[in-house]
């Protein structure tokens, strides 16, 4: 029992990991993983607490991830074509089609590919490189901060299902 809760809690950790890391499950992982210890203990009640709070956690990250991106785009002044452009590069980046970067895969093409997704999507809109570049940060800053509060938010998800299911696992 002990080797699937410690499994499980290593899938929360990828999906904490997610949550900061895009294409990569977040908390949506760590949901799958308290669920799945429910039905392995037999105790629904023991996560009731942290499945309540991880729903929240769910929806709450769902909310920062489109505010987030939105608000860093509007305060640089980005339009569609900006926002469009950064989820492009970041397909792009991810997936390692950005052939400029022969070091550092997909963790540096998910950095670098909607900065230059951003503003390329941007420059064919506005046609001035300068607002094409601070809309490519806004965005990429708005979307940075709002997967650091993806994070915070997927660790307490953790912490609470640690806190209420560790007595029942390992005995007071």
């Amino acid at each position: 029992m002990q080797i699937i809760y410690w499994l499980l809690v290593a899938v929360m950790v990828v999906g904490i990991i997610g949550a900061v890391v895009p294409a990569i499950p977040g908390t949506s992982l760590i949901l799958v993983a308290i669920i799945i210890w429910g039905i392995v203990s037999s105790s629904f009640a023991a996560i009731k607490i942290p499945l309540i709070v991880t729903i929240v956690v769910l929806l709450l990250s769902v909310g920062v991830d489109f505010l987030a991106g939105y608000i860093g785009a509007k305060q640089a002044g980005a339009s569609k074509w900006g926002q469009i452009g950064a989820f492009v590069g970041l397909l792009l980046g991810f997936f390692g089609l950005l052939p400029a970067l022969p070091f550092g895969g997909p963790l540096l093409g998910i950095l670098i590919g909607p900065l230059l997704g951003a503003i390329i999507g941007e420059y064919l809109y506005q046609r001035q490189l300068g607002l094409a570049i601070k809309a490519g940060i806004g965005i990429v800053v708005g979307t940075v901060v709002g997967n650091l509060i993806q994070g915070v938010l997927a660790i307490a998800a953790v912490v609470v299902f640690l806190v209420t299911t560790w007595p029942q696992v390992f005995g007071s």
